[in-house]
């Protein structure tokens, strides 16, 4: 899951939109960096990616990718299990997918003023850039999932075989997607679940 599914699932968990966004930018134990709230973000996003990259469905998705691209195909699918959502977000959210967007940024904005709040650096910069960009917004054209992900194969040599990926979801298109419907309700219930618990 990216972005706007961590978002969303933080929405649907009534949890720390910063948290569950703050996932990626956050390595080690969160307790002692962040607030309880955000720290639970933080847990429910790991628990979010560990649930995903595990489902037999997403085993299924990764064998649709040539050999040579399997390493790269759980970056290509949280793109694009992001533009599934974008793509259906009315199916999900009775907020458009810009008012949702506005909601997240201002939640983020009003979790963080706290002073012992200190987001690492390279959060902050992607947190002004999606917002300012619209990156959420764009997700849902596959052409703009296949644009990022040539993008993102441009940051080094070793990313660089990521910018054949969009070819396969655009390939695969139909099958992807439907992957995306069970596993996307899986993931919900989970998300649910180790909340409660």
């Amino acid at each position: 899951m990216n972005y706007l599914a961590h978002l969303h699932i933080a929405e649907v968990t009534n949890t720390s939109f910063t948290g569950n966004f703050l996932g990626d930018f956050v390595k080690g134990n969160p307790d002692t960096q962040f607030p309880a709230a955000i720290v639970e973000g933080i847990r429910l996003h790991r628990f979010v990616d560990s649930f995903t990259d595990k489902h037999t469905q997403v085993l299924v998705a990764k064998k649709l990718f040539p050999a040579h691209l399997r390493r790269y195909a759980p970056i290509a699918l949280d793109m694009f299990w992001d533009h599934c959502l974008a793509a259906n977000w009315s199916d999900f959210q009775a907020l458009s997918l810009r008012e949702f967007c506005c909601l997240a940024e201002r939640q983020i904005e009003q979790e963080t003023l706290a002073e012992n709040v200190q987001l690492p650096e390279r959060f902050m910069s992607i947190n002004g850039l999606v917002w300012r960009d619209k990156w959420i917004e764009s997700y849902q054209k596959i052409s703009n999932i296949e644009y990022a992900l040539q993008r993102m194969s441009s940051h080094s040599p070793r990313m660089a075989p990521l910018a054949e990926t969009g070819e396969v979801l655009v390939e695969h298109y139909q099958d992807f997607a439907a992957i995306f419907t069970e596993l996307y309700a899986d993931v919900l219930v989970a998300s649910k679940q180790f909340v409660s618990d």
